[in-house]
């Protein structure tokens, strides 16, 4: 195993007709499962991974691994490896459901048994389309065969021990798209989706809630059962539930309706018991609330005076006298019991906060409909300054409160000369002092914004009235309009009243319509305009245009050409004008 191997392939092929398992470069047994007895047998060839009838599937190589491929003796053909040091052979994308392989580079003299002889030792063949160019396409029975065939690629192929070029070729075996394979596939997906539907449909039952039981049909004889459960404070639900579903049903007629009036009184007797059990409850919870808030008063009150004992072991003339070890702890001690405390102080105060919610319940509702007409960003920051200015209120009610407890202790324990307890309180009505500060602040802009948006609105109210008056006088014009278009004679008349307002329009009119006799086809308004610049230069085109549009029963304007030789022209009809004016 230490003599140097210049051809990697002839060693594996000498330790097969040795008998002994062949090994890759990197020493690694390539058949796992190899019996050396086999190999020494006479009459049998050297086992190969593709052995017909052996079914041996070539293991998983790691990638960084180099494989090597061994020569394979079929009984008509001999295939050769490729060369190991080549790149490997190319490959289209999968098609889901792959069975069929494209097989190329036979050789000219290959016969469809050769391919199923080569082939047939990767699985079961189910058909063989072969073309007259070489080429082949092999349909197996299961997916798992083509990565077989797929070991065959690169191979060179020979026919016997014949060298002729038609009796060898190199392989190359690739992925074929097929119908029949894309179909199986589909009818494999559809049938998984319908076990995954029915698998998803026996679960939803399995963890369906049952079904409630079923209401009798009425009768006279259930009637007078369901009136008596009904006045069964217990069986009430239950009978109300039936009741409720004869009424749904339709089974209240002329006959039965005397019937169903006593059950609905009887449903309605439950609503007084019904009102009284709520206030009964209601008044139940108010005295627990009371009661759990005497007793996080009484607890709060206790914490104060056990972290007054902490805070005067904390003093100097206690303090030396314990060791640090002892300090430590009383130090970890007060740090918890002042959050504890903190803890329960907020608790109360949101208990304080609820029961003043609870009592502005007008208040609230106000907000909310002032909520409801909000229409800009103005509103929008009115609310957050008023929900600044309430958190504002609590957190100085929060310091009142420690205020009354810390003056509580000062004269509990008459610690009148502790500097370290009023600089505490110089602090804290500090503290409150700033706190009180910043609120008036957040009222005055609060006030402000209010202002703002009472402006906001008179202001949107004066530009709702602006559009109605635009509204109105746009109506207004429309009906003139309507109007104008119904009496159209009458204005014309008043128009063709007095058309010419001058002497000299009316040289114009007389020049224009010599003019325009001599050309009976007409003439453009530029060929007037040129023609009466020649007496006067100062003539305006458009006072031309103008005064010949006003006289419609004269002059009239026609459009004459085809496409873009297509122009205005101006004739003169005074001879039947004068017949219709």
């Amino acid at each position: 195993m230490t003599l140097p191997m210049s051809d990697p392939t002839a060693w594996a092929t000498a330790m097969n007709n040795l008998g002994m398992a062949p090994l890759g470069i990197a020493g690694q047994p390539i058949l796992p499962d190899f019996d050396p007895a086999l190999g020494m047998m006479t009459g049998i060839p050297p086992i190969t991974p593709m052995m017909p009838g052996l079914g041996i599937v070539p293991p998983p190589i790691p990638p960084d691994m180099p494989v090597v491929k061994e020569i394979i003796h079929c009984k008509s053909c001999t295939l050769f490896p490729p060369n190991p040091n080549l790149p490997p052979p190319a490959t289209r994308e999968r098609p889901p459901g792959c069975k069929t392989v494209f097989v190329g580079g036979l050789p000219e003299n290959g016969t469809e048994q050769i391919i199923v002889e080569v082939f047939e030792q990767c699985g079961e063949i189910i058909a063989i389309r072969k073309s007259k160019k070489n080429f082949c396409h092999i349909r197996f029975a299961e997916e798992y065969m083509v990565d077989k065939a797929l070991y065959l690629s690169g191979y060179r192929i020979r026919l016997g021990s014949s060298t002729d070029k038609k009796d060898t070729g190199r392989l190359h075996v690739d992925f074929a798209q097929a119908r029949d394979d894309l179909y199986e596939w589909e009818c494999k997906q559809r049938m998984l989706a319908r076990e995954e539907r029915h698998r998803r449909r026996m679960e939803e039952e399995r963890l369906r809630p049952p079904s409630p039981p079923p209401v009798v049909h009425y009768s006279d004889h259930e009637c007078s059962i369901v009136a008596e459960k009904l006045k069964d404070d217990s069986k009430f639900s239950e009978a109300v539930q039936t009741l409720l579903t004869w009424i749904e049903r339709g089974e209240v007629n002329r006959r039965s309706a005397n019937n169903f009036y006593s059950m609905i009184q009887s449903a309605n007797s439950h609503v007084r018991r019904l009102v009284n059990e709520k206030a009964a409850h209601e008044k139940d919870m108010e005295e627990a609330k009371e009661k759990f808030k005497q007793a996080l008063s009484g607890i709060l009150i206790q914490f104060e005076q056990i972290v007054a004992v902490y805070h005067s072991a904390s003093k100097q003339k206690a303090w030396d006298h314990f060791t640090k070890a002892q300090r430590k702890n009383i130090s970890v001690w007060c740090k918890q019991a002042e959050e504890i405390r903190n803890i329960h102080n907020d608790e109360l105060m949101g208990i304080r906060r609820e029961e003043e919610m609870e009592m502005s319940d007008d208040e609230i509702e106000e907000t909310t409909e002032t909520k409801e007409t909000e229409e800009s960003a103005l509103v929008s920051q009115a609310e957050a300054l008023k929900e600044e200015n309430d958190s504002l209120r609590w957190q100085l009610d929060a310091y009142r409160n420690e205020v009354e407890l810390l003056k509580q202790e000062q004269g509990k324990a008459h610690r009148e000369d502790d500097p370290n307890k009023e600089q505490q309180l110089k602090l804290l009505q500090q503290a409150l002092q700033g706190m009180q500060q910043h609120l008036l602040k957040v009222q005055e802009e609060y006030k402000r914004k209010e202002a703002e948006l009472e402006k906001i609105k008179d202001d949107k109210l004066q530009v709702e009235k602006m559009l109605e008056n635009l509204k109105e006088k746009e109506s207004c014009a429309s009906r003139l309009c309507a109007s104008s278009q119904d009496s159209d004679y009458p204005l014309e008349k008043t128009l063709n009243s007095c058309p010419v307002k001058s002497e000299r329009e009316a040289l114009l009119v007389g020049i224009i319509s010599t003019f325009l006799h001599v050309h009976p086809f007409g003439a453009s308004i530029e060929y007037i305009c040129s023609y009466l610049h020649r007496l006067d230069n100062k003539i305006c085109t458009s006072d031309v245009e103008c005064l010949m549009s006003r006289l419609q029963h004269t002059f009239k304007q026609e459009m004459t050409g085809v496409g873009a030789s297509l122009e205005k022209r101006w004739k003169f009809c005074g001879f039947e004008g004068l017949k219709l004016t």
